[in-house]
């Protein structure tokens, strides 16, 4: 009778073990799969983050190309300006000594 209660004993405790095995590997199993699911959806956005600031940099640099086309513009004309004053008033000047020399 003892052999046989020690054996029930020894069978339940062995069970107990093996379920609880069974259990941490379906955990196990469970944790990797949810550890997976969240690197890839990491991934994704990281790649998606990264697709944004490739975005963000051309339009950037389309921003800075239109500003400096504008600031290009904007210097020819003030240098065709500063030529077109600089061009009168050496014709003032000129006709300014013309007279001058007339009235001399």
């Amino acid at each position: 009778m003892k052999k046989v209660f020690i054996a029930l004993i020894a069978l339940s405790l062995s069970m107990s073990v093996m379920t609880s095995c069974k259990e941490a590997g379906d955990k196990a199993k469970e944790a990797t799969e949810e550890a997976g699911d969240a690197m890839e959806e990491a991934g994704e956005d990281l790649k998606e983050a990264a697709d944004d600031a490739v975005d963000a940099a051309k339009e950037a640099g389309e921003d800075v190309k239109e500003m400096g086309e504008k600031a290009l513009d904007s210097l020819e004309k003030a240098g065709e300006e500063t030529l077109d004053k600089a061009k009168e008033m050496g014709e003032d000047a000129k006709e300014a000594a013309k007279k001058a020399i007339d009235s001399i």
